[in-house]
């Protein structure tokens, strides 16, 4: 059996805490009382642009870290998530969840791939697709309840 490295089993733990936010502002969206269920949408709106902008970071990091001939190109690709994630928070909700959206799965389409997997250790793709697969249900679950 192989043995799980500790930043492994704390990447998984960061990982899965952060969903909470995701995951109690879906709840508190559709249970809340009328004042937390604004308050829950706009946390959770916010929350969304924050970590879609972090994960720009991952791969800006990782370029720096792994010297590679692409990296000018990752190093661009690491700003998308950032320019996707600001202005989502400018327009009306509805159509900011949805850009937020549609950056999570940009996202996560570029890190299945050759080069967004490049770096990284094996662990990491599941975790991320778990964590991606929660951030978008909510993220729809979110979206439904405003009629969106």
């Amino acid at each position: 059996m192989r043995e799980v490295s500790s930043d492994c089993r704390v990447a998984w733990f960061l990982g899965l805490a952060g969903l909470i936010p995701f995951v109690a502002g879906g709840v508190i969206a559709w249970w809340g009382s009328s004042a937390w269920q604004v308050t829950a949408v706009y946390g959770f709106s916010y929350y969304s642009a924050v970590i879609l902008s972090f994960l720009g970071g991952v791969h800006w990091g990782s370029a720096l870290q792994v010297p590679r001939p692409d990296n000018r190109r990752r190093l661009f690709i690491a700003m998308v998530p950032s320019l996707i994630a600001w202005p989502a928070l400018l327009f009306n909700v509805v159509t900011g969840l949805w850009v937020l959206l549609a950056g999570f799965i940009l996202i996560g389409g570029y890190d299945l791939s050759r080069d967004g997997r490049e770096g990284f250790p094996a662990w990491y793709f599941k975790l991320r697709g778990l964590l991606t697969g929660v951030v978008v249900a909510f993220h729809l679950i979110v979206l439904l309840r405003l009629g969106g």
